[in-house]
């Protein structure tokens, strides 16, 4: 009899670990899936044209773009075919286009690539100025754009070719870093 007994508690015993085992196991969090989920597109917008306005009212930056997909992990956008346009205080804009640009931390930083071309009209201070280089990066906030590799500077009577550029779009000034080659262009 006592060995009947001992049996009966040995089994029960066994099905109270083996359901409190299984309502464990049930509870855990799943790991996988929010990861999962951040690394999926929160966000895809078509033929956008989104302006950005300053405090005052006026129009700071612009971007077109056929295709535009936000990534929620490190806020995080992929934009294909980008059209950047960034006012600033002289009358002429500088305008950015690419194949291909990813922005992160919002509109913070943008890197281009893939046929990078950078434009500005002649103003009353700049002349007319078209940058062309494989990859650029742009603090869009604070007017900057930046690369180290090869770039191709044509203004008026003047070709350029350097490694490195650094180029502050509001004053519109514009620093070579390396190996700098000037050529002299008449017009024709």
């Amino acid at each position: 009899m006592i060995y009947k007994y001992a049996v009966i508690s040995v089994v029960t015993i066994a099905v109270i670990g083996l359901a409190t085992w299984t309502t464990y196991l049930s509870y855990q969090p799943q790991n996988s899936t929010p990861t999962k989920l951040a690394l999926l597109p929160d966000v895809l917008m078509e033929d956008v044209i989104a302006i950005v306005i300053d405090k005052q009212g006026k129009p700071s930056m612009k971007i077109v773009t056929p295709k535009m997909i936000h990534f929620p992990e490190n806020d995080t956008t992929h934009i294909t075919a980008p059209e950047l346009t960034l006012y600033r205080k002289s009358s002429q804009p500088w305008y950015i286009t690419a194949k291909y640009a990813k922005a992160t931390q919002g509109i913070e930083y943008v890197a281009f690539w893939d046929s990078v071309i950078i434009h500005h009209a002649a103003d009353e201070k700049s002349p007319a100025t078209l940058i062309k280089t494989p990859t650029l990066s742009v603090q869009p906030n604070k007017q900057i754009a930046e690369t180290n590799d090869l770039i191709t500077l044509i203004q008026p009577n003047l070709v350029v070719k350097s490694t490195g550029m650094y180029a502050d779009m509001n004053t519109g000034n514009i620093k070579l870093l390396s190996q700098a080659r000037g050529e002299y262009v008449p017009n024709s």
